[in-house]
């Protein structure tokens, strides 16, 4: 996984940002089970996925504040 800018996941749509979210949590949700099965060899899977997930939670909770506060 490539470290996105900012900037980048601010040009994307509501849909997509939704879209990635959803595929991270599901990610995450996998990497879990591998861990657990020890099936896992790429431990910093987990800290690359956790912090898109958190860019991307940040820029559309973004969104819906300047939605309702417009």
């Amino acid at each position: 996984m490539t470290k996105p800018d900012t900037s980048e996941l601010r040009k994307l749509t509501d849909a997509d940002i939704t879209d990635q979210i959803d595929g991270l949590r599901r990610d995450l949700f996998d990497l879990r089970f591998q861990k657990a099965t020890s099936q896992l060899s790429n431990t910093h899977r987990f800290k690359e996925a956790r912090i898109k997930l958190a860019r991307l939670l940040t820029v559309q909770n973004e969104r819906t504040r300047s939605n309702t506060s417009a």
